[in-house]
């Protein structure tokens, strides 16, 4: 099993990892923001969409993972009740909204309507996985 790690720097970057953590899931207690450090931390379960059928290989599965964001001035949150932090959130995407040049916002997208926004000097941020995995469930539907 290989580990992924990924590193974005400008938009197209910050896309590969969204598809990569889109139906992630955490818990409200799993998002850090460290403002001393200018450092926003998810910690979550993703969904591997990477993964292809082989033989002898599971074809659902999730692995513990941290994303994180550096250079991060601030964050708004809206739909996200910091009161019940075993509530469980579901990542749908990650989108960079700029502003002046390289600064601007990064919008953590979650089902039922929740979104994180990240004021950010400029898009640095890294994805990794950090623990085995095991096997999904199921596989994550989206109805349009």
């Amino acid at each position: 099993m290989s580990q992924l790690k990924l590193v974005a720097l400008d938009r197209q970057d910050l896309e590969i990892i969204s598809a990569h953590v889109q139906d992630a899931v955490m818990k409200v207690r799993d998002l850090t923001y460290l403002a001393g450090e200018k450092r926003f931390v998810l910690a979550m379960n993703r969904f591997v969409w990477e993964n292809r059928k082989q033989f002898l290989r599971r074809n659902d599965e999730r692995r513990r993972a941290v994303l994180h964001f550096d250079r991060v001035l601030g964050v708004k949150a809206s739909g996200v009740a910091k009161e019940k932090p075993d509530e469980v959130l579901s990542l749908l995407a990650i989108r960079f909204e700029p502003a002046e040049a390289p600064a601007g916002n990064v919008d953590l997208l979650f089902s039922g309507g929740a979104i994180l926004r990240l004021e950010v000097e400029c898009i640095e941020a890294s994805l990794a996985d950090i623990g085995g995995s095991w096997e999904a469930i199921g596989r994550p539907r989206h109805d349009n």
